[in-house]
Formats: C-alpha cells, structure tokens, sequence
C-alpha cells in the first residue's frame, strides 16, 4: 500500500494561488459554462446538472477547502471525488484521490507541475504514486477526444472508480468537449444496463470483467452508442466475437496511470483484431521494443514521473512493464506483463497467452493461469477456472490448442477470481490461492 505522510515540521504543499491555467480541468468547467451553460455536465442518481449550476458548486466547494496546505487527499463515492477534482483544479493545486480504507499515503516533497497525484492499481505489488501535470492531462483528453470523437450533447457513462486514472479521464474528456458524463458510484451491471437503455449513451469505458457480464445478463447497446472504450486488463478473443457480434462497437485499448490512461487504441475501421492488439499510440509519441521486450514509451501523456522522482530517463523515455510488439504499420500488440513470464519445461510460457486460449473453452466463465514452483517443469502450470467445465474437459481442449509447455499441470475451480476495481487480475493472490490448494 502507498503510505503518505505528512511532514511534522510543517505543510508539505504551500504554492500560491494562481489563477487556473487554460490548460487546466478547471478552466475547461469555465468555458463549457460560458459556452453552453443549461447543458447537462452530469448526471447522477437520476439528478442533472448544469455547466453553470456545477460551475457555482465547484467555486463553493473550493472556497470551503482552500485553508488547506498541502495536496487534498480525498476518499469517498465517485460523486465526491469528482467534485474535490474540479475544486481542485479551480484552486490550482495537486489532487490525490484514494480508494476509502488505505492509509494515507508519505511524501516529503510535491513537484511544481502536479495536478493530479494517481496510484497505480497495485496489481503486481506495492501501489506506486504517479504524478501527472496539467499537459499530461489535456494531452490525454485532446487526444481522446479526437480520435473517438466526443462532442457537445454526447454522453459518457463512468462507472469506472474515480480514485484511478480511467475514471478521472473521463472527467477531462467531458468537460474539454462540453459532453454530459453519466457518473455511477463502481459497477452494478443491471444499473449500467438501465442506463443503457434509458439514456442515449454515445461512449462508455469498460474493463473486459464489466463487458462479461453486461453480456451475461443480456444486455446489448443502445443504437446512440458509437464508442466501448476496452480496457485495463487483457481481452480475450472469445469475449471481444461475442460482443462484437451482439453489436457492441468495441474500441480495445492500451494505457496506464504513467500515461494519463488511454495510449493506444484499436478502432474498428482497422481491421481484423487478435488478442493483445491495441492499434496505434495517439500522435505525437515514440514507443520503441527494448532488448528484453518491454515496451518504452514517451511523449506528451507520459507522467512527470513517480512520486519519489523516478520512472522517466534522461531522455523522457519510460520502460514499462508490459512485453509487446510494433508490427510494421505501427500497431502495437501488448503480450503481458514482463514480470508475470513463466518458465515451464525450459520454455518462456506468459499466463496471458494461456488465459486467451483457455478462455475460449466451452463452459468457462473466466479463468486465471499462475505457476508453482516445480523441481520437473521449473514453474508447474496451475489454472484456476470459473464455469462448469470440468478438469478433464479443460485439459483435453487445451491440449487441442497449446503447446506441451504451455499445458496446465492442474487445474483448480473457484468460485471467482481476485481482480482489482479495473478489473486486473492480482497475480499475488493467484498464487496465494494455488499454494493453498496444493498444501
């Protein structure tokens, strides 16, 4: 967990007020409200606000919290966090939304640049805090804004948690095309689906997890939307046929808290899609493969860097995490997480490439590929399925697609899998789960 503290000695944050930068969430509020103030900025638990009757809202709100002196650090429902943005914006000063019971997080300094401080999702570990200025930010939402595109009178669904950076980019993204957001407090499928369907919904975000299961209960998109926005986690291939065939028009993606989140998308006008491919980067960026396979980025989106000062090089370049490759249109295909490589029979094997296939089997609802170590095989192959296909279905389907190396060893039901709030799967906890089973 991020552990932030205050400095004892006195305020860790004292900049003087400035006005908003015109780059800035605020000023965006600033000039919807001047430019179309009686039109929806969001709705929420059937209520509808106003560019202008937010605009005053937001100035209350700021008033009331401008005594403090550092970066606001908030907690609370996505509505909450949503209007302490803007305040803070309004205010010119630093944003540190967090998810209610973590501790609050210890930083000695703030940089100049920050508007928005971000944990990561701590799927692979210890949260990171990633610090992202206002260029970083409208980069982002200009980028997005173009490319899907989101006009004034659209309307975008949130229900993506307001204390990581898919959420918060939402927020940019409306108030930058004067567009209304539909803001839920998380994920309630039946609610989303109401929505859908009394609501002309132009775009929405979703992780694969949420796209399940809108699907499982039958819910298909209204004919206004133009945009599903794919995200946070891998998509299967099984998952994004049967959603494409029921008419969702999905646009899979790739991004992260150190790129502002969306980074790279994959539109339905570029073809046929496989799994792990995400289209082009948004213009203006490099990205290039480094000699162990990870992806490095740079550009406008990228952060200023974490919290303690680290993550980008001399040169403005940062080495992510993930493995990929740059095929010779520019299209980048994300293949896991380096970090999440398993080494069975003497042979690289990533859980994603596994999980893809598995995913397809009939019966399975969702499934989670981990190792245990192994005297034989190095990392003995462990699956964890949920879904009524039984072992030995499993393992004769996978041997019709995998290769020796990448078969599961054992295969262990459960009755769901640990994901994060963006629908990652916590590899931690997967061995955990695997450990137990085998004690």
């Amino acid at each position: 967990m991020i552990c932030l503290a205050l400095n004892k000695a006195g305020p860790i944050y004292n900049r003087k007020l400035m006005a908003s930068p015109s780059n800035s969430l605020a000023n965006h509020l600033q000039q919807a409200a001047a430019k179309h103030p009686l039109t929806s900025a969001w709705q929420h638990a059937g209520e509808s606000v106003t560019f202008a009757a937010l605009l005053k809202d937001i100035e209350c709100l700021a008033a009331r919290i401008a005594s403090r002196q550092w970066a606001i650090v908030e907690t609370g429902n996505s509505l909450h966090l949503a209007r302490h943005a803007y305040a803070c914006s309004y205010l010119n000063r630093p944003f540190f939304p967090l998810e209610i019971g973590p501790s609050i997080p210890a930083i000695a300094t703030i940089p100049d640049q920050a508007a928005l401080i971000i944990a990561t999702s701590g799927s692979e570990g210890t949260p990171r805090a990633v610090v992202l200025g206002q260029r970083q930010l409208d980069a982002a939402a200009a980028a997005s804004n173009a490319l899907l595109p989101l006009h004034p009178g659209d309307i975008w669904l949130n229900c993506l948690p307001l204390y990581h950076i898919g959420g918060q980019a939402i927020l940019w993204r409306c108030a930058r095309a004067s567009a209304t957001m539909l803001l839920h407090n998380g994920f309630a499928a039946e609610d989303v689906a109401a929505d859908l369907d009394s609501h002309p919904v132009t775009h929405i975000s979703l992780v694969p997890a949420m796209l399940a299961r809108l699907l499982d209960i039958g819910c298909r998109p209204p004919a206004s939307l133009r945009v599903a926005l794919i995200g946070g986690a891998a998509l299967a291939q099984s998952l994004y046929d049967k959603a494409v065939a029921t008419g969702w028009p999905l646009y899979p993606s790739y991004g992260m808290s150190e790129t502002a989140a969306q980074f790279a998308t994959f539109k339905p006008a570029d073809g046929p899609w496989h799994a792990g491919l995400v289209g082009q980067p948004m213009p203006g960026h490099d990205i290039r493969i480094g000699e162990n396979g990870r992806l490095a980025v740079r550009g406008p989106q990228v952060m200023a860097g974490y919290i303690d000062g680290s993550g980008i090089d001399a040169d403005g370049w940062l080495t992510t995490g993930d493995l990929a490759r740059i095929d010779s249109c520019g299209s980048l295909t994300i293949l896991g997480r380096a970090d999440d490589m398993l080494i069975s029979g003497g042979r690289n094997v990533h859980p994603q490439e596994i999980e893809s296939c598995l995913a397809a089997c009939p019966g399975v609802v969702d499934v989670a590929v981990t190792g245990q170590p192994d005297p034989v095989w190095g990392d003995l192959i462990v699956a964890l399925i949920v879904g009524p296909t039984s072992p030995s279905e499993l393992l004769a389907y996978a041997r019709q697609h995998l290769p020796s190396a990448a078969l599961p060893r054992r295969v262990l039901g459960v009755s769901g899998l640990p994901r994060t709030p963006t629908g990652k799967l916590e590899r931690p906890a997967l061995r955990r789960l695997a450990a137990e089973a085998n004690s």
